[in-house]
């Protein structure tokens, strides 16, 4: 794997040449909605490791902080990904502190309660809020109370983000069309600055921005229905 310089203003870049060409990377103070398949919890472990680089080598030389909202986080991903950067697997799993949250009431809990004293406690540049909108869609929970703490999540997510300079990435997966589902989607991509993800349709992977404060939308097409991280690798 190559690893792409930094930019001069010390944007977290994805370091995939592709994509890295249209899309710098972010910034401190972006609060970023990241949706699609698999390929898109792939990219946040990516971000994980690539944010604990130094940043002559394209990392921000920083912990991350990995609120786990799915029970997405996968320490065999992060392992293969530190070694194509020549890192100690070990220690890079050590720079991520990760919180779970099993239900609702606990992510929210997390990111309103322990978020801000955590990026304290480890100066970390980076968080990525795992499957966000997943366990709002517990129908245990009732709609107008999911509805209400989403909402105030979201918005003290960019709030937090903003203030502290940091920067904090939520990955979206959607799992239906239910009226729940998209008036979550909805909420999420109000308050994110930006909005990008993974696409699968007829066979064809596409990376799509969708929103950027500066940035035109696009969309890039990764060609056949085989796609994986090697794909995503210069060598």
């Amino acid at each position: 794997m190559t690893v792409l310089p930094m930019k001069s203003d010390r944007m977290l870049s994805f370091g995939i040449a592709k994509i890295d060409e249209f899309f710098p990377g972010f910034q401190r103070g972006d609060f970023a909605a990241l949706f699609g398949s698999s390929l898109c919890r792939s990219l946040t472990s990516l971000l994980c490791v690539r944010c604990q680089l130094p940043y002559r080598k394209g990392g921000m030389n920083s912990q991350v902080i990995y609120v786990d909202g799915g029970n997405t986080f996968n320490p065999y991903t992060i392992s293969a990904l530190a070694q194509e950067y020549s890192l100690n697997p070990r220690s890079v799993l050590e720079g991520i502190f990760i919180s779970r949250a099993f239900t609702a009431y606990q992510l929210a809990a997390l990111v309103h309660e322990g978020l801000e004293d955590a990026l304290k406690r480890y100066r970390s540049k980076l968080v990525i809020i795992s499957d966000i909108t997943g366990l709002f869609l517990d129908r245990d929970v009732p709609w107008e109370e999911a509805e209400d703490l989403y909402k105030k999540m979201t918005k003290s997510l960019s709030d937090l983000a903003s203030r502290r300079r940091v920067i904090i990435i939520a990955s979206h997966h959607p799992r239906s069309y239910s009226r729940r589902s998209l008036s979550l989607k909805s909420i999420l991509y109000g308050n994110a600055n930006m909005v990008m993800g993974v696409r699968e349709s007829n066979g064809v992977t596409k990376f799509v921005l969708e929103n950027h404060p500066k940035l035109l939308p696009f969309t890039m097409n990764f060609p056949s229905n085989i796609v994986t991280m090697d794909m995503f690798t210069e060598t």
